[in-house]
């Protein structure tokens, strides 16, 4: 624990690669113990949960640079600290290419669940590009992200939600100025 308010908590540096889940599994239970018993401990990781969440909005390519960006930077911050080098974790997933499907429309699957017929993916407009008309096998859920995107009368912005129930239909699905959405829904639709 924190004795002194002039001091930071030894433990600061822990506090703010668990904000980041960036421990080591072995070490999570300790960093939790700590930070449940220290009162400093506790507001900075409030403070860093805060900054982390805003930063959910921005693009991938920002908040994961490049491989060897991540190994020159661990090279120089061992040689910097007088520390052994730790090279960057090893991903265990791959991010999925993006696939032209349709003239203007390109997907980035996510998740298949086959004995569901479901996927979630990321659905990317061109500007003036639409879907062909569609009814719905199974519930259809859509976060808009970027851009605007019309269904049928409805207009969506970033942010929006959108529903849809199994055996409703969508006749016109557009963006005149090219859109990003997160998409979840069957791969058994009925195109029309």
């Amino acid at each position: 624990m924190k004795t002194s308010s002039m001091t930071p908590c030894e433990h600061s540096e822990t506090t703010g690669l668990f904000a980041a889940s960036a421990l080591p599994a072995s070490e999570i239970a300790a960093a939790e113990a700590h930070i449940a018993s220290c009162t400093e401990c506790r507001q900075e990781l409030d403070s860093l949960r805060q900054i982390i969440e805003s930063l959910t909005a921005w693009p991938t390519d920002i908040l994961r640079p490049r491989t060897s960006l991540q190994t020159d930077l661990a090279a120089r911050i061992a040689a910097e600290s007088g520390k052994p080098l730790t090279p960057p974790p090893q991903s265990e997933w791959s991010e999925p290419e993006w696939e032209q499907v349709a003239p203007g429309i390109e997907c980035k699957l996510l998740a298949t669940d086959a004995e569901r017929s479901r996927v979630s993916m990321l659905v990317r407009l061109a500007p003036g590009a639409s879907n062909p008309a569609h009814t719905h096998a199974d519930v259809e859920e859509l976060h808009l992200l970027d851009g605007e995107l019309w269904i049928d009368e409805r207009r969506l912005v970033p942010g929006d939600y959108y529903y849809a129930a199994a055996g409703s239909g969508d006749t016109c699905v557009q963006s005149e100025k090219g859109c990003t959405c997160l998409l979840m829904t069957s791969t058994k639709d009925v195109l029309r």
